[in-house]
């Protein structure tokens, strides 16, 4: 019998009345105690998570389907990493000595995932002081990869990863600040969401590096990712460095992919052979790989943990790691007390070297619109990080650690098995800002590849689009017919008011085209006619609202914004040329647009 396991299934079992939450937790207790018990560090008492379950089912049964209008995750159990603070459950962050007692209040995240009805049922296992990206660096166990108990789960959100891709719950909470998010996503056949730092409040998250520290989703599909980062973003005024800012809601129809121009992998995991199969796959979708050299985002990474950032790891644990360094584990000392070693002056010159690399690094956005890397370069066996720790570890964080230095936002999704067996995964990186845009992409890229859900061995149908999108800037969609397309002179306009290319389609063939005498850059009019028009070529843009008036001083007469038919039926704002100002225009509607009509304008050869 098939069981639900996504946020859309298990909702839609609710309403139904085919699945009750004390149902659903009956079931998450079973497969928990059958399953790696390193995935956990502490658990809520079974009569609490039960009397939790049973209030859900109550305020259902009183309410109906309504309840999730307010509540959307209502009665979702759901684990978080033990660097995240749950009221009445200890943190520890892996370290037996740290933690003082149970936390009196839920960080932010959670609790606005209570808020919403969902159930913390307990803590996870990681990277002890979230500091590796293996999962092994905890004195409560290794936890082991869901496909094959001999490689390593990925870190430091091991536990989390773990839970989710065995289906335990539907989605966890991680910490990522060099890929502790998106290693174990990829490790695991799951998605990790990456949100762009500040978005997401880190207030009762024990930091790693504060400055630069996310709260991760980790989930079975895009779709529930999103409606997990749509509940837990926002303001957080308990975190001095919450910045939320929204950003686009969809990437461009034709995407400029940029991937390493020589990419680095390492050990046997068949990784090289699949990133090919990946560019492939994006060149199938007709997006336009580009390849870049990663060197210049190769030497931000290396600031991560070889410069004066390793300092902000040991401003949290200075008083424990002076009185009693043996709480540590060996790595994990080692790379903190590597902090020791950096002087004030040195982490001015760490900043200012990374305040150059990122203004150099927003040049990547002028060749390409997104990135897409391996979202590790290998997955390393138990065995292999045992015997040289630091260096298998160091390795797994070159497509990761610079991504939140330089403040931008990723998605890591699966993408199938290598020839022995073990997922691969690959992350897209985006400017900041760009996590709903990212979203929706990424459920679509998961849709058509029809994987099983994490180690479930669940194939199920995902929804290409978003149930609930995160927050996204409001936007007026304004169709341009010339100078305004994408190369052209006056498409500088667009851009540099943050306007995003939603499609290049056609109007209703309702209209014809002009060849404007006298305008400076040449400029066309378009003229909605009642019969004899023809489908012009046309770009759709959003345009942020709080730019349409700037935007809109900049059009000169005749030209004006009306109501522009396309293709489909559909209906957007569009520039419209007035008919008195045609008197002398030249009739272009057999070119089909204003491009067409410009390349006939060039001398042939």
């Amino acid at each position: 019998m098939y069981e639900s396991r996504t946020l859309p299934e298990l909702q839609q079992a609710l309403r139904a009345g085919t699945l009750t939450v004390r149902q659903l937790m009956l079931r998450f207790l079973a497969e928990q105690s059958q399953q790696a018990s390193a995935a956990w560090i502490s658990l809520l008492p079974d009569d609490t998570l039960m009397a939790q379950a049973d209030a859900c089912d109550a305020r259902l049964l009183g309410m109906g389907a309504a309840v999730f209008d307010t509540q959307p995750l209502l009665g979702m159990p759901f684990a978080v990493k033990d660097n995240i603070d749950v009221a009445g459950l200890p943190t520890t962050a892996a370290c037996k000595s740290f933690a003082t007692g149970p936390a009196t209040a839920h960080a932010t995240a959670v609790q606005k995932l209570v808020d919403a009805g969902a159930i913390p049922v307990g803590k996870t296992n990681l990277d002890q002081f979230a500091t590796g990206l293996v999962g092994t660096r905890s004195p409560y166990g290794a936890v082991p990869n869901s496909f094959d108990p001999s490689r390593v789960s990925g870190g430091s959100s091991s536990g989390s990863a773990y839970a989710v891709a065995m289906g335990q719950v539907p989605f966890a909470l991680g910490t990522d600040t060099a890929g502790s998010g998106r290693i174990p996503a990829g490790f695991n056949n799951i998605v990790g969401l990456k949100p762009t730092p500040g978005r997401v409040g880190t207030g009762g998250v024990l930091p790693a590096c504060r400055s630069i520290d996310c709260v991760s989703v980790l989930a079975l599909t895009v779709d529930d990712a999103a409606l997990v980062l749509s509940v837990i973003e926002g303001p957080d005024a308990n975190d001095s460095y919450s910045q939320f800012q929204t950003g686009p809601s969809q990437l461009k129809p034709v995407l400029r992919v940029g991937i390493p121009s020589q990419p680095v992998f390492s050990g046997d995991a068949g990784y090289r052979t699949a990133f090919a199969k990946a560019a492939a796959h994006v060149q199938s979708l007709g997006h336009e790989v580009v390849p870049l050299d990663f060197s210049p985002l190769h030497a931000i990474a290396e600031l991560l943990y070889g410069g004066p950032w390793v300092a902000e790891r040991h401003a949290v644990v200075q008083k424990l790691l002076d009185q009693d360094p043996t709480a540590f584990d060996p790595a994990v000392r080692s790379i903190v007390e590597s902090a020791r070693g950096f002087s004030a002056t040195d982490a001015f010159r760490g900043l200012y070297k990374l305040r150059a690399a990122q203004r150099d690094a927003q040049a990547t956005w002028g060749q390409v619109d997104v990135l897409m890397v391996p979202t590790s370069p290998g997955h390393p066996s138990m065995a292999e990080v045992a015997a040289d720790p630091l260096g298998a570890n160091g390795r797994l964080g070159a497509y990761t650690n610079f991504v939140n230095l330089l403040g931008w936002s990723a998605l890591a999704l699966p993408f199938g098995f290598t020839d022995s067996g073990l997922p691969f995964g690959v992350t897209f990186i985006a400017p900041a800002a760009y996590d709903t845009a990212l979203a929706r992409f990424g459920a679509g890229w998961q849709a058509r590849l029809g994987l099983p859900l994490g180690a479930t061995g669940i194939r199920t149908e995902i929804a290409s689009t978003l149930s609930r999108a995160p927050a996204s800037t409001a936007t007026l969609a304004i169709a341009v017919v010339g100078a305004h397309l994408s190369g052209l002179p006056l498409n500088g306009q667009l851009t540099e008011r943050g306007a995003h290319l939603r499609l290049a389609t056609t109007t209703a063939p309702q209209y014809r085209l002009f060849a404007l005498p006298g305008t400076v850059p040449p400029k066309p009019g378009l003229l909605r006619v009642a019969s004899g028009g023809a489908a012009i070529a046309v770009e759709v843009w959003d345009v942020p609202l709080t730019a349409v008036g700037s935007f809109l001083a900049l059009i000169p007469q005749p030209l004006g914004l009306g109501s522009l038919s396309l293709a489909d039926s559909s209906s957007v704002h569009g520039f419209i040329c007035e008919a008195h100002a045609l008197n002398g225009a030249k009739d272009i509607t057999s070119f089909g647009g204003w491009r067409a009509y410009l390349a006939s304008l060039k001398p042939s050869h």
